[in-house]
């Protein structure tokens, strides 16, 4: 792993470490599964009663996943729809898998 990509991981689990990210995070994810349209995005406001947290809270957090790259965010009106990258999705899913398939090789 080169520089570059440990700072990339280490931003976007730095994200994710945040108990209010995490939950952000999980529930943008949630919300496109129950959605007919593969690449739906959700609004911010259909998901802030389940969050628990003021709206300034949501704000920053939101922030910092836009900036780690795991969600993006577009204006729908004068609503804000996040949707979660499907890149870094794939990417978490990889190192996970990876390093799962190095640790049995070496158990071998």
């Amino acid at each position: 792993m080169n520089d570059a990509e440990s700072k990339r991981w280490v931003r976007m689990f730095k994200a994710l470490g945040n108990p209010h990210r995490l939950r952000l995070f999980v529930e943008i994810l949630a919300a496109r599964k129950t959605s007919f349209e593969k690449d739906s995005a959700c609004l911010l406001t259909s998901i802030m009663g389940k969050l628990k947290v003021g709206a300034p809270t949501v704000s920053h957090h939101l922030k910092e996943l836009v900036n780690a790259g795991l969600i993006s965010t577009e204006l729908q009106g004068r609503f804000l729809a996040c949707s979660v990258e499907d890149d870094a999705l794939r990417e978490l899913a990889d190192f996970f898998s990876r390093r799962l398939q190095e640790s049995e090789t070496a158990e071998s």
